[in-house]
C-alpha cells in the first residue's frame, strides 16, 4: 500500500497517520470513529464503527492501530481492541478468544496483502488484520457477517478533516 504515508503537523488535531476504512459516504448506515489518545496527548489508534442496524448495533469495527501502540499487545488467546469494543458495543460480556489464525494472501489492485484470519470461540464474529506499509495494522471485526475479498477494495484512506476536533 504505498500511497500510505505519515502524517507530520507540528500540532496534531488527529492521528498522524492515514485511517484506511470504508468511505462514510458509502456507507448506508451510522457511521461512528473513536480515537486513543497516549498520555502525551499523541493518537495511538483510531476505530470506526458501521452501524447498519438502525441504532441497535454495529456490524462492522475497522481499527488502525500504528507501531507501537499498546492495544497491539495481546496475551496469548486475547481478542484484538476491535473485537472486544465490537461485543462491549452489542452487550455480549461472555468470553471470547482466539482459537486459531491462518495467513490467506489477498490482492488489493497491485498491492498484495497478507491477511490474517482469526478463528474465535464466538463464531458470529469475522476477524481478520493486516499490516500496511506504514506499519499501521488494519483489523476488521464484522459481526454475524462473512469478511469476504471484496472488502478489501472498498478500503481507502479517509481525509484527515473526518478526524480534526472542533
Amino acid at each position: 500500500m504505498s500511497f500510505l504515508r505519515r502524517r507530520s503537523a507540528a500540532t496534531p488535531a488527529g492521528p498522524d497517520f492515514d485511517v484506511l476504512a470504508m468511505d462514510p459516504g458509502d456507507w448506508p448506515g451510522n457511521l461512528g470513529a473513536g480515537l486513543l489518545p497516549a498520555p502525551d496527548g499523541s493518537c495511538q489508534g483510531v476505530f470506526l464503527r458501521y452501524d447498519l442496524f438502525g441504532g441497535r448495533g454495529p456490524a462492522m469495527i475497522i481499527g488502525n492501530l500504528p507501531e507501537g501502540s499498546p492495544a497491539r499487545e495481546l496475551a496469548d488467546g486475547q481478542v484484538p481492541f476491535e473485537v472486544a469494543q465490537l461485543l462491549a458495543a452489542l452487550g455480549n460480556d461472555e468470553p471470547v478468544e482466539v482459537r486459531d489464525r491462518e495467513d490467506v494472501p489477498v490482492m488489493q489492485g497491485d498491492n498484495l496483502l497478507i491477511v490474517r484470519r482469526l478463528k474465535l470461540s464466538e463464531s458470529r464474529i469475522s476477524c481478520v488484520q493486516f499490516d500496511r506499509s506504514d506499519n499501521v495494522l488494519v483489523t476488521i471485526a464484522s459481526w454475524d457477517r462473512p469478511i469476504t475479498d471484496d472488502l478489501y477494495a472498498l478500503l481507502k484512506p479517509l481525509p484527515a478533516e473526518l478526524f480534526q476536533q472542533g
